[in-house]
């Protein structure tokens, strides 16, 4: 089923934001209103606010969650509650916006994402055509960060193409411990946290999720190691600032607060 307000151009790149109504650690946390809007809503407010994109699409699986995007006029997507990951809700609704070519994956829960980063993964993908996914990577800073498997870390090669993820330290610094590691092998920036913006070629999202989980994304648990371990390109580009998810109360709190600060 799909919900949609049609733009009266053709459609090229297209930015999907997936929200699902169930969440383990922040239940519903698409629907929080603490500040008066809805979490969804800032997320979309801000890809609305990129340049580069022709439409701003919310694939969601539950009708609370559509009825409050329609309320704040985003085009809504009905996808299945059995899709068992963001990236598959994406290509879901992909399948269902059929003159899309480039797609770009922004979760719901990041409602400080850059413009300016959405704009620029859709560039860094028509800047490499034998790559077939774009994301984005920050240099790291902390030295806490290395040893935290919930900091995602990237190795690219010397043409910006990414080499491997993962939540260990990449790479390993055999001769020192990580905080004198990052100090001393740092400077040019050795060290990138992968950031969880990607934009797509629709073909290579299709193929991408047709494809079963493979061995390192299952040891890992980072789908995007499927596509690098079936031979797909990412390419990479570094930017300065991460934003910041929210997957617990305490995120959504420190959100809130932010945003009271700076009213």
């Amino acid at each position: 089923m799909t919900t949609q307000r049609h733009p009266a151009a053709p459609l090229q790149t297209v930015v999907v934001i997936p929200a699902r109504f169930a969440s383990t650690r922040l239940p519903h946390k698409m629907l929080l209103r603490d500040t008066g809007k809805p979490l969804l809503q800032y997320t979309y407010e801000a890809a609305a606010a990129a340049r580069r994109p022709d439409a701003v699409v919310v694939a969601t699986d539950h009708s609370e969650i559509a009825a409050a995007a329609l309320a704040f006029g985003a085009q809504v997507v009905m996808t299945s509650p059995d899709c068992p990951s963001g990236t598959d809700r994406v290509a879901e609704a992909a399948r269902q916006i059929s003159d899309a070519r480039i797609i770009v994956n922004v979760q719901g829960d990041e409602p400080e994402i850059s413009p300016a980063a959405i704009d620029r993964v859709i560039e860094l993908l028509e800047e490499n055509p034998s790559a077939g996914m774009a994301t984005l990577a920050t240099p790291i800073r902390h030295a806490e960060q290395l040893t935290n498997p919930a900091c995602v870390k990237v190795v690219c090669d010397e043409s910006g193409r990414a080499l491997y993820f993962s939540r260990s330290q990449i790479p390993f610094i055999r001769d020192a411990p990580a905080a004198r590691g990052l100090a001393q092998f740092n400077n040019p920036p050795l060290f990138f946290q992968h950031l969880g913006l990607y934009a797509y070629r629709r073909d290579e999202l299709l193929r991408f999720a047709a494809l079963p989980p493979s061995s390192l994304e299952l040891a890992e648990k980072l789908e995007q190691l499927r596509l690098l371990q079936t031979g797909g390109t990412i390419a990479v580009d570094v930017v300065e600032q991460a934003s910041s998810g929210i997957d617990t109360p305490a995120d959504y709190a420190a959100f809130v607060q932010r945003l009271r600060k700076a009213s």
